[in-house]
C-alpha cells in the first residue's frame, strides 16, 4: 500500500458512487450474504467497467468491491480465510487494471481507497445502521485487523472504512490501525440526525478522536440523507482541521418491510447540494446507496462551479 508519506489527500476532490447500485443495475445478483462481494466472484470484469464509468465521469478516487468482504462472511458460505484474503486482494487487482486502462484516456491522477465495511455489515442484517453488536471490544480489533493484514500488503493507495455507526467501533478501527503504521486510512460514519452517529454519540466526539489519530488522512459521513450533510460537516469542522469527506445516500428511503427503495432522487438537485457542501468546506465529494456516475458527473461539475466563485 501507498506509504502514508507519500499520499497528498489533496488531490482527491471527487470520489465515485454506490457500486452494488450500479451492480445491481447492471443485472448483478446481489442478494446473498456477501452483497456486491459475490461478483467478484460471478462477473469481475463487470467491477472493472463500474470503475472506469466513475472515472470517465469524473472521480478522483475508486472505492473497491471489498466492502462486504470478511472471513466470517465467506464462512457462512462454507468458505475459508483464505478465498476472502483472495478477494480483496483481488478487489484491488481490478481497480489497478481500470486505473492503467483509464490512464490511456486521461493524464488525471487517481486514487484507489480499499473499501472495508463496518462489523455489522458481515451480519448482514443491518446492523451497521445502529451498531448495536454482540461482541466484545477485542474481537471488534481482530475484525478489522485481519481485514488490514491482507489490504496492507496490495496497491492500493489508503484504506476507506465506511458506514461506521459508533464510537466503539471507531476506538477499535484505530487499535487495528496501530498495528500497521504505514498505513492511511479515512473513517466515514454514518449519522441519524445532524449531531449524532448512528449508535448514539455525538459526531464531535468521534470526530474529536479521529483528530487525534495519525494514521486517518480525513473524516468523513456517508451512508447518510443528503439533506443532514452540511450541518455535518460544520459539526466535524468544530474540532479537526483535518480533510472532511462527503459521500451521501441518493436521497431515497430505503423501507425494510417491503425491501424497497421510496421516494426519488433529482440529479441536479444532488448537484446542486454538492456545490453547498464544496463551499462550507468538503475537500471531497461523491456518492453512496442509489448514486451512480451520472450523481458523480453532477458533483465534478458542482465543484468545478464552486471553484469559479469569487473568494
Amino acid at each position: 500500500m501507498t506509504p502514508k508519506a507519500q499520499l497528498d489527500f489533496s488531490g482527491i476532490r471527487i470520489l465515485d458512487g454506490g457500486m452494488a447500485t450500479e451492480l445491481e443495475r447492471r443485472g448483478c445478483d446481489i442478494s446473498g450474504v456477501l452483497w456486491s462481494a459475490h461478483v467478484l466472484d460471478a462477473s469481475p470484469q463487470t467491477i472493472g467497467e463500474v470503475h472506469l464509468d466513475y472515472l470517465r465521469a469524473g472521480a478522483d478516487c475508486i472505492s473497491t468491491a471489498s466492502y462486504q468482504v470478511s472471513a466470517k462472511g465467506y464462512a457462512e458460505l462454507g468458505r475459508g480465510r483464505e478465498d476472502a484474503a483472495r478477494a480483496l486482494r483481488q478487489s484491488v487487482a481490478i481497480a489497478e487494471e481500470a486505473k492503467a486502462q483509464f490512464a490511456s484516456e486521461s493524464n488525471r491522477p487517481v486514487w484507489i481507497a480499499a473499501s472495508l465495511g463496518p462489523y455489522g455489515a458481515a451480519l448482514h442484517n443491518g446492523a451497521e445502521y445502529h451498531g448495536n453488536y454482540q461482541i466484545g471490544f477485542d474481537e471488534l480489533v481482530e475484525f478489522h485487523a485481519e481485514r488490514l493484514y491482507v489490504l496492507a500488503k496490495t496497491g492500493a493507495d489508503l484504506v476507506a472504512f465506511e458506514t461506521v455507526p459508533s464510537l466503539e467501533e471507531a476506538k477499535a478501527i484505530l487499535a487495528a490501525l496501530g498495528r500497521y503504521p504505514d498505513l492511511r486510512a479515512w473513517l466515514s460514519l454514518t449519522c441519524k440526525d445532524t449531531l449524532h452517529l448512528a449508535h448514539g454519540e455525538q459526531i464531535g466526539e468521534c470526530a474529536a478522536l479521529l483528530d487525534g489519530a495519525p494514521q486517518i488522512a480525513a473524516i468523513g459521513v456517508n451512508c447518510t440523507s443528503p439533506h443532514l450533510i452540511r450541518w455535518l460537516i460544520a459539526e466535524i469542522q468544530t474540532v479537526t482541521a483535518k480533510p472532511v469527506i462527503v459521500y451521501p445516500n441518493s436521497g431515497e428511503i430505503w423501507d425494510p418491510a417491503a425491501r424497497t427503495w421510496q421516494g426519488r432522487t433529482e440529479i441536479q438537485h444532488f448537484g446542486a447540494l454538492a456545490q453547498r457542501w464544496f463551499i462550507a468546506g468538503a475537500q471531497a465529494v461523491g456518492g453512496c446507496c442509489r448514486t451512480g456516475p451520472a450523481h458523480i458527473r453532477a458533483i465534478r461539475e458542482a465543484f468545478e462551479a464552486s471553484e469559479r466563485l469569487p473568494a
